[in-house]
């Protein structure tokens, strides 16, 4: 699983979730003292987006929440992104450029524990994830991600193909069982805990996670 290949890797959030320097184009360049109040501004806002998102979904969450939680005027939320359709549309956009931008992972064990990584290391993120394949905000922009994992289907085939992971299974639905593991702790948590009895976003759960998935996947001697 690669970073939304099967599942792609990523340790750790890429460079690409860092604020881009260019002006927005809603409004005119700020003066030069001005820029980097206004790109902290722009940052705080999108740090509480996350955590209103994740915690209430877009449809709960409200400006005057991310503005209080950013401790900001809620008129910036407009100034800086249009709105909370904005705000999200920013965000899904980084967390696509975060998904692309590491290669493929040399091993399976690998790609496994990089995507545990990313997607447990921020669960604020993840949660807009699941709030997002739930149907939260329907009118979501054209993106790359079916693309990505149809792709992502593709190397677990050749992988397959490689002798890396079991010929006899079917390759979507190993990469299924792989996000499916993998966002468990943040979907149901409870249910991680209790089945497993481990803290679902702690390192035991994700060095016993992997273990399990490449030990189910590898192909078993005859």
């Amino acid at each position: 699983m690669s970073t939304a290949a099967e599942p792609t890797p990523e340790p750790s959030p890429p460079p690409s979730l860092s604020p881009s320097a260019t002006p927005s184009p809603r409004r005119a360049a700020p003066p030069r003292a001005a820029r980097g109040t206004s790109a902290q501004t722009r940052e705080k806002i999108l740090d509480a987006a996350v955590a209103e998102f994740g915690a209430k979904g877009f449809a709960g969450a409200r400006t005057a929440e991310i503005a209080a939680r950013a401790g900001v005027n809620q008129q910036l939320i407009a100034y800086h992104f249009g709105g909370k359709q904005g705000l999200l549309d920013e965000l899904r956009a980084r967390w696509a450029a975060a998904q692309s931008a590491a290669g493929p992972a040399a091993t399976l064990a690998e790609s496994v524990r990089g995507y545990l990584d990313l997607t447990l290391d921020q669960p604020d993120w993840s949660r807009l994830v699941v709030w997002r394949a739930l149907g939260d905000a329907a009118d979501s922009p054209p993106d790359e991600q079916s693309e990505r994992l149809r792709g992502a289907v593709e190397r677990m085939r050749a992988r397959q193909a490689d002798g890396e992971v079991d010929a006899d299974l079917d390759p979507a639905f190993a990469l299924l069982l792989c996000y499916a593991l993998t966002f468990a702790p943040i979907a149901l948590p409870h249910f991680v805990r209790d089945i497993t009895g481990l803290d679902p976003l702690s390192a035991e759960y994700r060095e016993r996670c992997a273990a399990e998935i490449v030990k189910l996947l590898t192909p078993r001697d005859s």
